[in-house]
């Protein structure tokens, strides 16, 4: 049994296409009914921050996809449940993680990876980029104005599509032997600018699409807007501050080399996700 601590973008995905390849696969989530009742995925009720219920979603469990918003307490604990139910593998999402960083939600991954690295458990990181599905929340805006801002500057990204990262994830849990003990950083096929993608929304969306830069404050302003709680729009902002300084300026093959076909392209990206901006 392959269990997947949450039913985001990532964990949805790597649960659907588990279930697509026949594998026994368990979805924990705080509100199963919001999931429905994917094909052939056993959605459990659970929460990360009750370990009694996710110790009731551990057993018979061989391997975990460890995939939850990063609070080192609650990963900590499902690394701890796995320990007591003699789980074989973990399959962590995480990202560019540092002990050192400004960012805390970098800091907490590295205490988490720290944390199952100690544990025993055999362990792969995948070190994701950032994902091209953050820049859904600028939707609206795009929709609404033709245009969209950002405090990223004329910084490069090599943004991955979650569905390659859920594909990635999949794929190690399906057979994890071969992954033990390595950390991947999954990318898209290139580092792009905002301008740059503003480019590729105008191509595709057969309609100017403009792109403006906004300053730290103004940036973490309009994700308060957008209902961010204020704590997590001041990480993103920093986060886009960085990517400024070219802190994500990286691609890497692990995608293609893994799943044996190319990453998802930014364009493919908007292609698949048209409707949302217009």
């Amino acid at each position: 049994m392959i269990l997947i601590t949450t039913g985001g973008k990532v964990g949805a995905e790597a649960a659907r296409l588990l279930a697509e390849r026949g594998l026994p696969v368990r979805l924990l989530a705080r509100h199963p009914e919001k999931l429905g009742s994917p094909a052939g995925v056993e959605v459990v009720q659970g929460d990360l921050e009750a370990p009694a219920t996710v110790d009731v979603a551990m057993k018979g469990v061989s391997t975990v996809v460890l995939v939850s918003p990063a609070i080192p307490a609650q990963e900590l604990a499902v690394v701890d449940s796995a320990v007591r139910a003699g789980v074989d593998h973990v399959v962590k999402i995480t990202s560019k993680a540092s002990a050192d960083s400004p960012i805390p939600r970098r800091r907490g991954q590295t205490e988490i990876e720290n944390g199952l690295i100690a544990s025993g458990l055999g362990y792969t990181l995948l070190r994701n980029n950032a994902y091209m599905q953050n820049l859904l929340m600028l939707a609206p805006a795009i929709a609404a104005t033709n245009g969209f801002g950002s405090s990223a500057g004329d910084g490069r990204v090599g943004m991955v599509d979650t569905r390659d990262v859920a594909a990635v994830a999949a794929e190690i849990a399906a057979s994890p032997a071969a992954h033990r003990g390595r950390t991947y950083w999954p990318t898209g096929p290139e580092s792009i600018s905002y301008a740059d993608a503003a480019a590729v929304f105008t191509t595709v969306l057969g309609r100017p699409i403009t792109f403006r830069p906004l300053t730290f404050e103004e940036q973490k302003r309009a994700m308060v807007d957008a209902g961010l709680p204020e704590v997590i729009a001041g990480m993103n902002a920093q986060a886009l501050s960085l990517f400024a300084e070219g802190d994500s300026d990286w691609v890497t093959d692990d995608v293609p080399s893994i799943l044996g076909r190319p990453a998802r392209t930014f364009e493919q990206f908007v292609v698949d996700h048209a409707a949302a901006f217009s």
